[in-house]
Formats: structure tokens, sequence, C-alpha cells
């Protein structure tokens, strides 16, 4: 969008030049910055790809930032795209989750970005994987992209290794070039897993036991949880799968400590920490503000005054967090 604003710009600005007189000429008079504006305010206000967000609960906001989209503009119409986009492919491993996608018009086009995944400079999705040398699985984490993956033998993160970190079977199960699958001997192992849930999503990744159920009713589940309500009194879930702190951290509705210190002072409304360096950081807690979908947005301390608090703990519960863990339901 701001590529196309700056080419409609460079175009005003080469057409002045040619116009005015180079004796007074001022950077003032060429220009002009209308069309950079227009074109912003154009994508934020009228594409496709902008949304209003998806504030139902945190992890909704979360998944909503984290969603692959294969319409809008350069992408492909709900009526032309056949089986074939839809469908899971080889490539989605640990990049695009196989299981978070719409169920209706929209399935297989709309997808969630995995727990692991990431988008590098030339805007292609990689994944984590371990490097193996000679059998030995160190701790040297390369991203790969779909098309380097494919000229390695990769294991499973569950594949038992001894305390040497070596395999500790004569034969381990792989994945070579397409997806295809193999027994191979360990020396013969390039790469390994980095976890059994970098190939699922964020929402995908709180179903426990995720590995018994069926794969439709494990769909349902992650897009129904986008759709829990928050709680006078949320509780964490007794049996959760580890991942329900970081998502609720990451999803940014918890306020957390920036230094290590002491809270000072604790309110409804405010929460002040005295740092170990000798400054003081003061933090604003948010009290029942309305939310895009009209839930109510309220942060509760969780913190007491005279606490020590490290850099990065909860000081400040959101909606459907309980002590900084997420919290969508009751046990």
């Amino acid at each position: 969008q701001v590529r196309t604003g700056l080419a409609r710009m460079e175009r005003v600005v080469r057409e002045r030049m040619t116009t005015q007189d180079v004796e007074a000429i001022t950077p003032q008079t060429l220009i002009n910055i209308r069309p950079v504006v227009a074109s912003i305010k154009e994508f934020f206000g009228t594409s496709q790809l902008s949304q209003f967000m998806d504030q139902t609960n945190p992890l909704s906001g979360l998944t909503h930032k984290r969603r692959l989209s294969a319409l809008g503009p350069g992408g492909l119409s709900r009526e032309r795209a056949g089986f074939e986009v839809r469908d899971v492919h080889p490539s989605h491993y640990g990049r695009m989750c196989p299981i978070e996608t719409p169920e209706g018009p929209n399935i297989g086009l709309i997808g969630s970005l995995a727990s692991y995944g990431r988008v590098n400079a030339f805007g292609f999705v990689e994944t984590p994987y371990r490097k193996v040398v000679d059998g030995v699985v160190t701790d040297q984490v390369d991203f790969l992209t779909a098309d380097e993956e494919d000229r390695f033998v990769i294991a499973q993160a569950n594949a038992p290794l001894t305390d040497e970190n070596t395999y500790a079977e004569d034969r381990v199960l792989v994945r070579r070039r397409g997806g295809e699958i193999d027994y191979v001997p360990g020396t013969d192992i390039d790469y390994m897993d980095v976890s059994p849930r970098q190939m699922v999503s964020v929402a995908t990744a709180m179903i426990p036991f995720l590995e018994h159920d069926d794969a439709n009713r494990a769909l349902m589940g992650s897009n129904m949880m986008r759709q829990a309500v928050p709680l006078i009194k949320a509780e964490a879930p007794l049996v959760g799968t580890g991942m329900e702190y970081r998502c609720a951290v990451d999803a940014g509705d918890v306020i957390k400590a920036e230094k290590d210190g002491v809270v000072q002072e604790v309110s409804a409304d405010y929460v002040t920490v005295a740092n170990d360096d000798g400054t003081y950081n003061t933090y604003r807690v948010a009290k029942f503000s309305r939310s895009n979908q009209g839930t109510s947005f309220n942060q509760k301390v969780v913190v007491d005054e005279g606490a020590r608090v490290i850099t990065g703990q909860v000081l400040a519960d959101g909606p459907s967090t309980d002590e900084g863990e997420m919290a969508l339901g009751k046990n």
C-alpha cells in the first residue's frame, strides 16, 4: 500500500519538476503527501483484509492477529477456489494449522499461523528445527521455509533420546521430501522438530489430549474457544497443555512488570512498582471498559503491596485470565 502511494507521489514530483522553474523550486512545492496518506487510509478503511478486531476474549484477539487468508486483493475468490487449494498440504507442517479453519464457504481459505511459525523478510513462513549432527541432537535451532525443508530428513519431536542426546532406537521414524515417511538410522537425520505442538495453532494447542480427538471435532473446539465470553470469576483449567500462560501474556490483555522490583502501592486502577534500579513504574489498570464485541474488558490486580516481582511477571489479570493463565470456562 505504501509502495503504491509513494509511486504516485514520485509521478507527481516528476511532473512538477518538468513544469516549474528550477531556480524557484523548493521541496514544499514539489512534494505532495496526499497520495501516500490516501493509499494508507484506503487500506485501513476499505480493504477486505482490514478487519474489526475480534475481542470476545484474549484468545480470539490473539488468533485474529495470527490469521492467514487466501482471499482479498491479489488472492482467490470463494467461488473460484477448488478442493486442491483448500486441502491440507505437506508444506503446511509447522507453518499453518491443519485443524483451525472456518466451517462453511471459507474452509481451507482462511487459516491460522502455527505455534512457532514466523514470516521471514521475503514474506515466506518459516518453522524452527533442531539441527542434528552425526546422530547427535544439538541446541542449534534453524528456521526453514517449505522449499528448504524438502532437502532434509527430519525426525519427530517425540523421538526418544539418550542422555547423550543421541537417538535411543536403531531406526527412527522420519519424513522426507513431500511428506513421505520412512525409518532410518539416527546418523542419517539432518533435523528434528522442536515440539509436538509446532504443527498446530495456539488455539488448537490448548486442547488437552488433542491426539485422541477426531479432526472435525478438534476444529470445532478450536473455533468455539474464541466464542467464550469473559466470566466474573475466571478459573484456570485443572487440566491444561502448558500453553495457557504464554497465550494469555502474548495476547497482551494482562499487565506485566517491565523491570525487577518491589510493589510499592496497589489500587483498583493502578499499581506502582519500585524498581531495583531506583526508578518507579506506575501501571494503569483498565476498569470495565467495552470491548469491540460489547464484552467487559476489566483488569484486576493480582499482586500485594510489598511483593517482590520479576521482569515479565503478571501484575494484573485481564478478562478470561486467572493468575496470568488463560481461563475461558469453569472447571
